[in-house]
């Protein structure tokens, strides 16, 4: 579906079954080297996501697009659009900034 809030995605990223942390270290490894204004869906069954997903794109600096309609499966989709100037975060902790020196995106 293609809205102005939510265009057609570039990526899709499948995380089901995955909880916070693995979800974010899922989308943080498949966002890597994907350029600004990438639109990416993520597919999730983790109840905390809408929660989640805007907290950590405000931490990253990655603008969060909101909850998708998307009436074909059960499972929640959100999308985001990659920023060029997104902060890394901790190759183990994505909700925590990476040290200035690191190479990790977003």
């Amino acid at each position: 579906m293609t809205t102005a809030q939510h265009p057609t995605p570039d990526l899709s990223i499948d995380g089901t079954g995955l909880l916070c942390v693995q979800l974010l270290l899922r989308l943080r490894g498949r966002i890597s080297g994907h350029p600004a204004g990438t639109v990416v869906h993520i597919h999730t069954t983790d109840p905390a996501a809408p929660l989640d997903l805007p907290a950590w794109c405000h931490l990253t600096g990655h603008e969060y697009l909101g909850p998708v309609p998307h009436p074909a499966t059960d499972r929640e989709v959100y999308a985001i659009r990659l920023t060029a100037a997104a902060l890394p975060t901790r190759p183990d902790r994505p909700w925590h900034p990476a040290p200035a020196d690191s190479g990790t995106t977003g």
